[in-house]
């Protein structure tokens, strides 16, 4: 491996070292659902998030805020000794894509049958601290 190589190699561990990674694979909730808990906390302070998915409402923002929490832990593994009130850590991104669907048939009128589409979700949730 030649010297530009390594040093960039390098250079991009570094950049990687403050970012951290949780998902959820499978969540039993429609990715719409989903999205409109996860729009609410894109961007923010990680502990202004947590705030805010404590006190929400939506069943959604439960499983939200466990990534969240798990992705906080995955920092601070990453991280050893360093702590995230001090690192401002943000929510930088969250990804909510459909998972698989469930189809079901529920009977209807005059010998008919309506699909029923039980929906659900892949969270992705990426921590990083900000530079300043």
């Amino acid at each position: 491996m030649g010297k530009r190589k390594r040093l960039a190699a390098e250079r991009r561990k570094e950049d990687l070292k403050s970012v951290a990674l949780a998902s959820l694979r499978n969540c039993p909730t429609s990715p719409r659902k989903m999205r409109l808990v996860a729009d609410t906390v894109r961007g923010r302070d990680v502990f202004d998030a947590l705030n805010i998915l404590k006190f929400s409402p939506r069943e959604a923002s439960i499983r939200l805020e466990k990534l969240l929490r798990s992705a906080i832990a995955n920092w601070e593994a990453k991280n050893e000794g360093a702590r995230p009130e001090e690192a401002k850590l943000v929510v930088r991104e969250i990804k909510v894509d459909s998972a698989r669907m469930l189809k079901r048939l529920q009977t209807a009128p005059q010998g008919r049958a309506h699909r029923i589409r039980k929906r659900s979700n892949h969270v992705t949730v990426i921590v990083d601290s900000v530079k300043s």
